[in-house]
């Protein structure tokens, strides 16, 4: 029994899709089955039904080759099938073979071809395994967010989003809906598209599509933000603030400067106990990665706080710290207006705010690893009380502030013995 490669629709204007087909004598009906491809007819060679550009390095002869190998898996096992029916004694029939179809190249589950139903399949896997950093609690809410932010763009162009639809057309309003719809920034849409097409990636390897036109999608390239970062003498201004008569604002200052002080994430170190200080060093397992063991040595601020607190520091939600933190910020007399540019699709946006408001639990963290940048520390030994494997990464978080620029433009070109030529 032979089967034919058929496109649906000899049509013009453009892709269609790719059909596998077999006429069943003993029913005297065709097999009918669509294999997810699709092609331009004018990219379509009829006589020998399959891509006609299957030769070159070219994008395109890419693409016709991958589309090639998966037609090729659907007419392959077809043969497979039915020869095995036939060796068996099994009867062949058209209700049999698409079930064995189902079976090979959709699982045959109710809920196999609901692209939302397979996402949740997706979250349940990534959540049911937290030993990967890829798995981490924040990264899982990151994927969260991208399926309600897939549901929104399906609501927004009311189209049903589902595998056979995940093309280049796609990926562009996609890209539009973010930009113009949720105002989302070049770095926001840069880790959206890498999320979705992990995602996809994994619903390829676990055979819910075979359709790869993802891989074509160029992500975002992400650009360097302009978030701000405290030097040396305003983190100890911070610390030696009078809060006396503010409990509550003290103690988030308290936590705000550990952080300062330690380069730690705010989930580390909202969570240190008296068994964590081993040798005069905070040790502790990193919360977004479990495989990272941190060790860092303590100074005389961090023994200090701990000790302030007998080991015990304060415990505050990261959302309610990240809203506190702009109070004591402002508290301290931070309340210069500074500029932020975000780039949102080509348009550059530049927003005035005042400078606590910038303030978060990370701008600890960045604080930290530019004092000790700025201090000359090898980033080797910053990075290994950072936790940060990746130099890039680690660069990110530097953020010398305008008289360090100053400072270290003078030191370089410095007049010392050469005469001053007259100026004219």
């Amino acid at each position: 029994m032979r089967s034919t490669l058929n496109l649906k629709q000899k049509s013009k204007d453009g892709e269609t899709l790719i059909y596998l087909k077999a006429y069943f004598k003993n029913e005297g009906k065709k097999f009918v089955y669509s294999t997810g491809e699709t092609i331009h007819p004018k990219e379509w060679d009829f006589e020998n039904r399959q891509p006609n550009n299957l030769t070159g390095r070219t994008a395109k002869a890419d693409k016709q080759r991958t589309v090639k190998t998966q037609l090729d898996r659907y007419t392959n096992f077809f043969s497979k099938i039915t020869d095995l029916y036939q060796n068996t004694g099994q009867e062949i029939t058209i209700e049999n073979i698409k079930k064995e179809f189902d079976k090979e190249f959709k699982k045959t589950k109710a809920d196999a071809s609901s692209f939302f139903i397979v996402y949740d399949k997706f979250l349940k896997e990534k959540n049911d395994d937290r030993t990967d950093k890829a798995n981490s609690t924040t990264t899982i809410k990151r994927y969260e967010y991208n399926k309600k932010l897939l549901e929104d763009f399906e609501t927004s162009t009311g189209k049903k989003l589902n595998f056979n639809t995940i093309n280049k057309d796609f990926y562009n309003n996609l890209i539009n809906y973010c930009i113009t719809e949720k105002k989302h920034s070049t770095n926001t849409l840069s880790r959206n598209i890498g999320l979705f097409k992990t995602f996809m990636y994994w619903a390829v390897a676990n055979r819910y599509t075979y359709k790869v036109d993802f891989k074509d999608f160029k992500n975002v390239k992400k650009e360097i933000t302009d978030e701000v970062a405290l030097t040396l003498k305003q983190v100890i201004e911070i610390f030696e603030f009078d809060f006396s008569n503010n409990e509550r604002l003290e103690r988030v200052r308290d936590l705000f400067v550990f952080g300062c002080f330690t380069g730690m994430r705010y989930s580390n170190y909202s969570k240190i106990k008296e068994s964590d200080i081993i040798d005069n060093h905070i040790k502790v397992r990193d919360k977004k990665d479990n495989k990272k063991a941190l060790s860092i040595p303590l100074n005389d601020y961090s023994s200090y706080l701990l000790k302030k607190y007998e080991y015990n520091l304060p415990k505050i939600t990261n959302q309610k710290f990240n809203e506190y933190i702009k109070e004591v910020i402002e508290k301290v007399g931070y309340t210069q207006n500074i500029k932020k540019t975000t780039k949102l699709g080509k348009e550059i946006i530049e927003t005035i705010s005042p400078f606590y408001s910038r303030v978060s639990s990370h701008t600890a963290r960045r604080s930290f690893i530019t004092i000790m940048k700025t201090k000359k520390i090898p980033d080797k030994v910053i990075m290994s009380y950072t936790g940060h494997k990746s130099l890039e990464v680690f660069n990110q978080y530097y953020k010398p502030n305008n008289d360090e620029k100053v400072d270290f433009m003078k030191s370089v070109f410095k007049m010392e013995t050469t005469q001053l030529k007259k100026v004219d």
